[in-house]
């Protein structure tokens, strides 16, 4: 103890200035938007890389697993190919449809980081700007939405959650049009809560949910789940719905980036509405 005394006291004005160059730098960082901006892109930038080798690895151990979803996935795909083919009945759970394709680019990334057990939860993508990503874009799954691009470097992109509560989504019930909110419920990585469907609405268990298509983030009719329970909110006049997801996030593997071919221009159009 002595010793270290010792050698403290005879480096104190080392140390004090590593601690004051510290200050200095935390304070240009906070107080000037170009420096923290560039400190947070830098920083995610690093962060990412050190998630992508730590993928990297866990993907080794688990290609059985990998190899099997994957495997699921091509043969759903395939047989969803050959119902629109044959026009043979309505696809309920794909949001690959011609509507959708037609004013929509995907961009396939890989999950490098998750989490689930959060308030607040957000992914990290393996692509960022080079690959053509902005911030904003939708991410869907194969059965699903999965959030919105809101950091991206060069490389890497981070994401916020459906599973996440500070976002919501606008969403409908696909067989009545009928529009609501989807917010997660802070519980269960399983389910969510649409909000905002009126008591005179037709509702029952098994009704499907997918998104309205009232923003460029996201198209109209990509599938996110299906009403579990249904309960009247007592002094109000709409439902408390819970949503059982399509999709697993705990089993996150593979995602598509939303690019809407029309995304500027609509949101140009609406920026000028809000300015009139």
């Amino acid at each position: 103890m002595r010793n270290l005394f010792r050698f403290l006291l005879k480096y104190i004005n080392f140390f004090l200035f590593l601690v004051l160059e510290l200050v200095c730098l935390l304070m240009i960082i906070r107080y000037n938007n170009f420096q923290k901006v560039k400190f947070l892109n830098s920083s995610n930038q690093v962060t990412a890389g050190i998630f992508d080798s730590y993928s990297s690895v866990a993907d080794y151990f688990s290609l059985r697993k990998t190899n099997k979803l994957l495997a699921e996935e091509n043969a759903r795909l395939r047989t969803m190919l050959q119902l629109q083919n044959s026009n043979k009945e309505e696809i309920k759970y794909t949001f690959f449809a011609d509507s959708i394709l037609s004013d929509n680019q995907f961009v396939t990334a890989k999950v490098i980081n998750n989490s689930v057990n959060k308030q607040h939860n957000y992914l990290t993508l393996n692509k960022g700007s080079l690959d053509g990503v902005k911030p904003d874009m939708g991410i869907v799954g194969a059965n699903g939405v999965v959030g919105r691009i809101n950091h991206v470097s060069k490389h890497y992109s981070t994401a916020i959650s459906l599973l996440n509560g500070r976002w919501s989504i606008s969403a409908k019930l696909k067989r009545t049009n009928d529009n609501g909110t989807i917010v997660w419920n802070g519980k269960d990585h399983q389910k969510v809560l649409l909000e905002g469907i009126p008591y005179n609405v037709e509702l029952t268990k098994g009704d499907t949910i997918v998104t309205s298509g009232y923003s460029s983030v996201f198209p109209d009719g990509v599938p996110i789940g299906v009403v579990s329970e249904v309960e009247l909110d007592k002094g109000s006049n709409f439902y408390l719905i819970n949503v059982d997801l399509f999709l697993d996030f705990n089993r996150l593997s593979y995602v598509n980036i939303v690019m809407n071919r029309n995304r500027d221009e609509l949101n140009e159009l609406e920026e000028q509405l809000n300015n009139d």
